[in-house]
Parts: C-alpha cells; structure tokens; sequence
C-alpha cells in the first residue's frame, strides 16, 4: 500500500510541476490571474479610469497582492530547498511582483512597480513546454555572451569619439548656442550618434552643422557593428552546433564532434561506430 503522501509533497507536485492536469490547471490559472492584475495596474494608471473606479481598482490590486502573498509563502512552503527557491530567478520575482503594493502604503505611487509581475507570465514556457523557444533563448544569450568583449571594446570606442566630438563642438558653439559644458555636449554627441534626435540642443553655426552632419552619418554605421558582431558570432555557433553528433534519444541536446555517448541518456550517438 503506497504512503500517504503529506500535504506539503501534494503542494509541491501541483505548484512546480507541470505534467499533471491539477498543476497544469493551477498554471494556467496563476497565468489568468497575473495577466488580470497587470491590467488592473495599467487601468488605474489611467486619470480617467482612476477617477471614476478608482475605488475598486485599488481593491482589486489588494486582491491579487493578499492572493499572490499567500501563493509565495506556500511556494515557499513547498519548496524542497527553500532557499534555493527563495534566491532563484523567479523567486525573486515572485517576491518583487508584491512587495510594491506594501511599499505603496508609506510611498504613494510605488505600486506601479507591480508590472514587474509580467515577468512571472514566463513561467507559461514550463507549462506548455515550450522548449524549442527555450532553446532559442539560450542560443540568442550564448551568442551574445561571446560577443560581450567585442562589444565593449566597440563601445568603449564609441565613448571616445563622443567624448572628442563634445569637446570640438563645446569649442565651435560655445554657451551662447546651448552647449554651456563639455558633459552637455557630450550629451548631444551621445544623442545625434545613436540618431534619436531630442533637439534640446542643436548646433547654430556652419562649422558646427557640419560637424554634426558628420556625426549623423557615423551614428548609422555605428548602429550597424554590434548587430553585425553578434550576427557573425551566431552564424559561428549555427556551424559549430550542425557538426555535433546527435543522439536518437535525445535529439535536442548538442554533443561535441567528437562524443561518442550520449551526455544525457548514455546512449552511442548517430554517427559513430562500435570502435569509436
């Protein structure tokens, strides 16, 4: 006869699983119930809407905040490392997603911060499996994980030339057209370099329009190099993973070129033979 299991093991099963219609069902309804409370949040953020319903709006926030600190001490609860659980990535979301209501009552207005309960929508991945998104994911922040150094060179780079071009155009215009520090005009460079444009400040003299002009056409190949870093170190891993072995069982998991077994299953791999 199979032991009753304790109410914490059921807890558990139905909360961090996600294999079994009860924890499916709890899912998709914490799922319904975050996307709920985000509305709630954006709605009242609206002056109308808070004038008329604010009100209710205000109770219903309450709602999910009393309703989401409960599910967090009982996931808490559950947990077989609670710590672990307590300083994972979506722990620390969980508690993040209702701690602003709290903070709300000495703060007014801190309860905006609830849109981070967004955040916990990605649990929807676990739910339906989603794995080939997954591993997406994972292969879009490996390639640009190995981009990084690149990349910082690239805007160290960028820093420079800003910080030169602030400099020359503080010279060229001076505080009578806008530009009353070289921070400032660092500042513009860094605008019209990334070609957002603000036009709080804007040079008035010909040798500073130039100069500008000359900035505008930089700042669109600039825009183009980290795309095309991470674009390159992409294309490398695409290679890399199309020549590792697969295995029959497990053919989302990729092996080095020279695996013989499986990582996972242990199983010998496409592509090779008894003797290696």
């Amino acid at each position: 006869m199979a032991a009753k299991r304790t109410f914490r093991e059921v807890a558990r099963h139905i909360i961090f699983d996600s294999t079994t219609i009860p924890s499916k069902l709890f899912d998709l309804g914490l799922i319904g119930a975050i996307c709920a409370s985000v509305l709630v949040v954006m709605l009242d953020s609206v002056a109308s809407l808070h004038k008329l319903y604010g009100g209710p709006l205000y109770v219903l926030e309450w709602f999910f905040t009393v309703l989401f600190t409960l599910e967090y001490f009982l996931r808490l609860y559950a947990a077989k490392s609670r710590v672990r659980y307590a300083t994972s990535f979506f722990g620390l979301i969980d508690l993040l997603s209702i701690l602003p209501t709290y903070f709300s009552i000495l703060y007014p207005g801190a309860q905006y911060f609830l849109i981070v309960r967004f955040f916990r929508v990605l649990r929807i991945f676990r739910l339906l499996k989603l794995m080939a998104y997954v591993r997406e994911a994972d292969f879009v922040t490996a390639s640009i994980r190995a981009s990084g150094r690149k990349i910082m060179v690239f805007l160290f780079f960028v820093l420079v030339l800003v910080s030169i071009v602030g400099a020359i155009m503080y010279m060229i215009e001076g505080p009578e057209n806008g530009f009353r520090s070289i921070p400032e005009s660092i500042y513009w460079a860094i605008v019209t370099v990334t070609t957002v444009g603000y036009g709080d400040i804007s040079p008035q003299t010909p040798a500073g329009r130039f100069l500008a002009a000359l900035l505008m056409i930089t700042g669109y190949s600039i825009i183009a190099v980290p795309t095309g870093i991470v674009s390159s170190e992409m294309s490398s891993m695409r290679g890399r993973s199309s020549r590792s072995r697969s295995c029959p069982s497990c053919p989302d998991v990729v092996h080095d070129t020279d695996a013989l077994y499986c990582r996972v299953c242990g199983r010998r791999l496409s592509g090779t033979t008894k003797g290696g």
